[in-house]
């Protein structure tokens, strides 16, 4: 189990009452953390707990860690999970594979976004070549840019498939 999934598996109370500790109806129980506790301090919350007296808080890994005076990795495992420790390469093929996969995305969005502009182009230009009325110079600029987008298209066409 990972971390999450042991938190939403035990609440605050089941590891509290796993030690022996009953809370009272509104959640406090004596704090085992400072000695000379002669009323309950500890308030025991859904996923964490507080000292009022000594300041102790934290979650369950937490708790378990100072009941038994041992470091996170062993509460861990005493609560039920399983520790794996990633090696380098597979952190490294991780990182690669986003590398990789955001470069795809990237080029995919050039790749519409040229598509798009040859399509509106050439729709602009088979509207106006279906009228019947002379073309203006308007339309000849455009046209000419149309030409020019389109030759340098085919060009970074023709490069990216060299590549």
């Amino acid at each position: 189990m990972t971390v999450e999934e042991i938190k939403d598996t035990f609440s605050m109370r089941d590891i509290v009452e796993r030690y022996g500790f009953q809370p009272n109806r509104r959640g406090f129980i004596p704090c085992p953390f400072h000695k000379g506790d002669r009323q309950a301090s500890l308030k025991v919350y859904e996923r964490d707990f507080y000292c009022h007296a000594c300041g102790a808080k934290g979650d369950v890994f937490s708790f378990v860690e100072q009941m038994e005076n041992i470091a996170f990795k062993e509460a861990f495992q005493i609560l039920g999970g399983t520790y794996e420790k990633p090696t380098f390469a597979s952190r490294l093929i991780v990182y690669k594979s986003q590398k990789r996969r955001d470069m795809l995305r990237k080029e995919r969005e050039r790749h519409d976004r040229k598509k798009w502009l040859n399509c509106m182009l050439i729709g602009i230009y088979r509207a106006y070549m279906n009228r019947s009325e002379p073309l203006s110079d308007v339309w000849c600029d455009s046209y000419n840019a149309l030409q020019y987008q389109l030759y340098v298209q085919a060009e970074l066409n023709e490069i990216e498939a060299r590549w």
